[in-house]
Formats: C-alpha cells, sequence, structure tokens
C-alpha cells in the first residue's frame, strides 16, 4: 500500500480541480458563450485572486508555524519549504482558483434564450 503524503494529497486536489475546470470548459463551449461576452474577465481576475491567495498563505502559514500552532512530520513532506512553510501548503489556494471560477461557470446562472436574442 502506498504510503500518503502531503504531496500525494496535493495532487489529489489539483487533479479534481482540472478535472471540473475541464468539464466546465466543455459545458461552456457547448453553450456557445465567447469570452466576449464579458466573462472574459474571470481568467484575470481569478490569478489576480489566486496571487493574493499565495502571498496570504506564505505570510499566515509562516506565523502559524512560528509560533508552534502546526508541524509537518518531514517523511511526510518533500522538503521544499517557502521560508517554514512546506511547499505543498501552496497547492489548496491553486486549486482553489482553478476550482471556484469553473464550479461558478457549471452552477452559475443559465442565459435563457430571451437574453441570447
Amino acid at each position: 500500500m502506498t504510503e500518503w503524503t502531503y504531496l500525494l494529497l496535493c495532487l489529489v486536489f489539483l487533479g479534481v480541480a482540472v478535472t471540473v475546470a475541464s468539464a466546465a470548459a466543455g459545458v461552456r463551449s457547448r453553450r456557445g458563450r465567447p469570452a466576449a461576452d464579458g466573462t472574459g474577465r474571470l481568467m484575470p481576475a481569478a490569478a489576480l485572486g489566486g496571487l493574493v491567495l499565495v502571498l496570504l498563505t506564505a505570510v499566515f502559514d509562516n506565523l502559524m508555524i512560528a509560533v508552534g500552532l502546526f508541524s509537518y512530520a518531514e517523511e511526510s513532506i518533500s522538503g521544499l519549504r517557502l521560508g517554514l512553510a512546506p511547499i505543498e501548503d501552496f497547492a489548496y489556494p491553486v486549486a482553489a482558483v482553478i476550482l471556484l471560477p469553473a464550479l461558478w461557470t457549471l452552477l452559475g446562472p443559465r442565459r435563457t434564450q430571451r437574453e441570447a436574442a
């Protein structure tokens, strides 16, 4: 049996996020909604949100680790760190930035025939 590490767990989260984003892209293209319909701002907004999330993760993970709120078993992480925070911690905000716009696309409001005309 494979021993789970934080890296494997991160790959699962990222894999789910990419799968849902791929499904959302397929649904969007079947709906015939080009990027020029005003939703083309979604990617830059998601990228900016992702940058903010990664910066906040770097700051607050380092603070929480420094004051001893939690720690990581060295054998369960890759060893790459940004400050005190293992690099694996940054997969979660990246997964959120991929997943949330995809869910917005899949679950958001649909245009009716009247709105499309």
